[in-house]
């Protein structure tokens, strides 16, 4: 009877035992599961904190180690071609690890399955499944496994990898559902830092823009701003070269003005086909140019070599439209490196088309202050023309007309004297006159600078420098073509008479009144002999009768005589019917 009552007193105390421990059981999994929501939250607060797209993909792969508790995690990005990786992070293998394992993988095997297919993918063995590639020497052993993909925006950015669970055991369905939910909250981090990402850059290549057109607008030289283009273009896009390439004059070729970076010399100054480099072809497409590997790119010439050590290269130009393209930039990363992209290109070429509409608008500021300038000089030489050469000769008339009526022979010839320098003061204002008027085609390309160049080179010859004088508006009244063929005949008269005349004196004088250009050239030679050729006088008298006008000597004989006298005129307003 005891007995029996005390095994009904046993057999309510072992059911409540496990009841008891089966509800232990349940609090635990309960507490287990509130944990791990609590990671899950902290897992994703931290990664939606980062703006830095790198550091948010560095704290995307250790949160997921941690919610599933996996020895070993990485993100695979996928690259543009949408086939293979492009970046891979890891978590759980050393440095020392990595460098003895070799370059990170591509996308084959397991982890191109998850490209392929974009599905979470949970297994035990990793060795089993069809697509297993195997390890490479010095891997780490890796059995379970579980792969699930991150989309931004509907488009699979990459792949989250986890292997070898702790403890020897499988990932689970709540493991594959935590990392699914860290993924969805992994999108829209790795979206929110590419967004600040691009807004920075953004802001990087303004700022860029603004530097350049500050230095332009305040006087520096377009050398200065073609630097400023390849210094700023290479540092915010991270490349180890920029060069920066202009058109030669009267050629189909370019010509590298600044080069700045890796190697940067071999570039300086190259002159480059427009056909078989990158440049080239950009400024004769008017279009950006792009190479995954500019070393073994068919489309770029192997010499000179210039781009060891380099990859991935992008040639864009520099002005488009209307104004047409100004130059070319280039940019080459090292190899190894991501090649560009579009969110890379785009914003190089509104930096190149803003950079060549600020070298337009300082072309054009730098003109209308020349423009200004020139007018400037013209009002002045106009009013030194109308009111103090006039006053000036009006004085100078009044002296001498006063002199025929003062008896005292000193004072008489003082008045004299003065009417002298008056007309030394007025041909000095004429000079300063003849300088300040506006010379078509820019400074140095006047009749008047050309003249004394040629006199100027003639000097070697000679053995002694020509006198030259000017007289008359010379680079305003006298047309380019006649000036040309006046400065002809000036240099083929000095060299005629460096050659022939043994002269040790000679004076060149130009002048015109608006109607004729007259060129007399004086020498104390020999004169021109009989028996001597004439081919530089025939020369010379060509010309003139080509824009109807005449060629005049003069050779004095005797003994108060000696040199040569030649008058080379022609008219400079033509006559209606004349040809």
């Amino acid at each position: 009877m005891e007995s029996h009552e005390a095994a009904q007193v046993r057999l309510p105390q072992l059911r409540l035992d496990e009841l008891l421990g089966e509800l232990q059981a349940r609090l635990d999994a309960a507490r287990g599961t509130r944990d791990r929501v609590h990671s899950l939250l902290e897992a994703v607060l931290s990664v939606g904190r980062e703006l830095d797209l790198e550091q948010a993909l560095r704290s995307i792969v250790e949160a997921a180690a941690v919610l599933v508790d996996a020895e070993y995690a990485a993100l695979g990005v996928i690259g543009p071609d949408g086939r293979r990786l492009s970046a891979f992070h890891t978590v759980g293998v050393t440095e020392e690890e990595i460098a003895r394992i070799g370059p990170f993988p591509e996308g084959h095997g397991i982890l191109g399955e998850l490209i392929r297919e974009p599905e979470p993918l949970r297994l035990a063995k990793l060795s089993e499944h069809p697509a297993s590639y195997g390890f490479p020497p010095n891997h780490p052993p890796m059995n379970s496994f579980l792969g699930v993909p991150i989309r931004v925006r509907d488009q699979v950015f990459g792949n989250l990898y986890l292997t070898e669970k702790r403890g020897g055991g499988q990932f689970d369905e709540e493991d594959v559902s935590v990392t699914s939910t860290l993924a969805v909250a992994a999108g829209v981090a790795i979206d929110n830092a590419r967004l600040y990402e691009e807004s920075r850059l953004r802001e990087r290549w303004l700022r860029a823009s603004a530097e350049i057109t500050n230095s332009l607008m305040s006087g520096s030289p377009s050398a200065e701003a073609l630097g400023l283009i390849a210094e700023q273009a290479r540092e915010i896009t991270g490349s180890a070269l920029a060069a920066v390439a202009t058109p030669m004059a009267d050629t189909d070729s370019l010509t590298v003005e600044i080069a700045v970076g890796m190697d940067a010399d071999a570039h300086q100054g190259l002159v480059l086909s427009l056909d078989r480099t990158l440049m080239g072809l950009a400024f004769a497409r008017d279009a950006l140019v792009t190479s995954t590997d500019v070393v073994h790119d068919e489309r770029v010439s192997p010499e000179p070599p210039r781009f060891t050590g380099l990859g991935p290269a992008v040639a864009s130009p520099i002005g488009t439209g209307e104004a047409g393209v100004r130059g070319v930039v280039l940019l080459a990363r090292e190899a190894g490196r991501p090649p560009f992209t579009a969110k890379e290109t785009e914003p190089l070429q509104v930096f190149a088309a803003q950079a060549a509409l600020a070298m337009e608008l300082a072309e054009r500021r730098r003109d209308a202050e020349e423009i200004a300038v020139l007018k400037d000089r013209d009002r002045i030489a106009r009013d030194l023309h109308d009111l103090a050469i006039q006053r000036l000769f009006a004085t100078g008339m009044t002296l001498q007309s006063a002199g025929r009526f003062i008896e005292h022979s000193e004072a008489a010839e003082r008045v004299l004297r003065a009417v002298d320098d008056l007309d030394e003061t007025i041909k000095i204002i004429r000079s300063t006159i003849f300088g300040l008027r506006a010379r078509e085609g820019g400074a140095g390309s006047g009749l008047r600078a050309r003249a004394v160049r040629v006199a100027g080179e003639a000097a070697a010859a000679l053995g002694f420098a020509p006198s030259v004088r000017m007289e008359g508006l010379l680079d305003t009244d006298v047309p380019k073509e006649i000036a040309d063929h006046a400065v002809a005949v000036l240099s083929e008269a000095l060299t005629n008479i460096a050659r022939h005349a043994h002269a040790d004196r000679t004076e060149a004088v130009l002048a015109t009144d608006g109607r004729e250009l007259v060129l007399t050239v004086r020498d104390n030679g020999v004169g021109i002999r009989p028996e001597g050729r004439r081919s530089g006088l025939r020369n010379m008298a060509e010309r003139a009768a080509e824009l109807g006008g005449r060629l005049e000597w003069d050779c004095p004989q005797g003994p108060a005589g000696g040199g040569t006298t030649l008058v080379w005129r022609v008219p400079v307003v033509r006559e209606p019917g004349q040809p």
